[in-house]
């Protein structure tokens, strides 16, 4: 089974981002004027960054608050969850900062939580000669701080504690699926005495469901004890028709988490297209990419570019791809 840390965190912190601030950066959370509301600006965002060459992006949102001196802030929370961190990923949280003031003139915050390390609180990035210097810091938070805070998540009301076990408890138990169940369960089971109105536990479900994901018989045996548990304390939330709702909610958010990774994968090969036979293949080569709907097939052309002489061989290549394509099914692995 392949877990999926990016979607869950993506869903929950545009859902709770008060309650993201409040459990993970307390400082930020306090200078906000809540009562003014806050805007996300998801567009705005992309249109810095998506010329930049910046690597591969996890969970980034742009979001217009209030301070509680009256001035008007834009905080950049840029979330990593999952991974080996990239050497450069101080340098990206940076050009994200100064993207940002360039564009809008106004304050930048970069706030960022690793999902892997321990111990660090702050990022840095600078460089300076002859007397000249530059440097950014920004707050880190490390998910694994958290795995000695296992009693207290388990009794906070914020709901990113239930998100930060959920995704400990998915990273210690990926090899252990009985582990996992058992954990999954307790995890469930705490929902409903933290004081939540029901929707938020039926989100908070949805959460814990997408992260600590389990075989068909053992999720069903779960289910089993939820509804045996709904029953003893009298606290019926979770029916059948939502648990089947909450199962294609997250099908359908893996669906849409796997579309934008290809589509990450279609603009670097394109990049990588215009690198090496320039802008005219490049346009010639996209709409034949955009037919690309497997994550494999866009993996080995990346491979076959390197080995085209020119222009003609490559082309031939990507236009086997796609014809190959439409003569497979789309579960099938092919080879180029």
């Amino acid at each position: 089974m392949t877990d999926d840390y990016d979607s869950p965190w993506k869903e929950v912190l545009e859902r709770y981002f008060p309650a993201f601030l409040a459990w993970f950066f307390p400082a930020a959370h306090a200078d906000i004027a809540w009562e003014h509301g806050y805007r996300f600006l998801d567009k705005e965002l992309q249109k810095v960054v998506r010329d930049a060459e910046l690597g591969r992006r996890w969970a980034d949102k742009l979001v217009q608050v209030t301070s509680r001196d009256g001035g008007e802030d834009w905080l950049l929370v840029h979330i990593e969850i999952q991974g080996q961190r990239e050497a450069d990923f101080a340098r990206r949280m940076f050009s994200y900062n100064y993207r940002l003031f360039d564009r809008y003139a106004r304050p930048v915050v970069s706030l960022a939580v690793l999902g892997e390390g321990r111990g660090e609180t702050a990022g840095q990035f600078g460089y300076g000669r002859w007397g000249g210097e530059t440097r950014f810091t920004f707050p880190v938070v490390c998910l694994n701080d958290y795995r000695d805070r296992q009693a207290d998540m388990m009794q906070s009301a914020n709901p990113f504690a239930v998100v930060v076990q959920a995704h400990l408890e998915a990273q210690a138990t990926a090899h252990d699926l009985d582990r996992r169940y058992q954990g999954k369960l307790q995890l469930v089971k705490s929902l409903y005495r933290r004081g939540w109105a029901r929707q938020d536990i039926l989100e908070l479900f949805r959460v814990i469901d997408w992260l600590l994901q389990l075989p068909e018989v053992l999720e069903s045996q779960l289910w089993t004890a939820v509804q045996e548990h709904e029953e003893a304390t009298q606290m019926r939330y979770v029916t059948s028709l939502e648990r089947i709702a909450i199962h294609k909610g997250m099908e359908k958010g893996m669906e849409k988490g796997m579309e934008k990774g290809m589509e990450s994968q279609r603009r670097m090969l394109l990049r990588l297209v215009r690198r090496q036979f320039g802008e005219s293949i490049a346009e010639q080569s996209a709409p034949a990419l955009e037919q690309i709907r497997q994550s494999l097939i866009l993996e080995d052309l990346g491979e076959a570019l390197f080995d085209c002489a020119d222009e003609p061989a490559w082309l031939a290549r990507l236009n086997a791809a796609v014809q190959a394509q439409a003569n497979t099914s789309p579960n099938s692995e092919l080879s180029l």
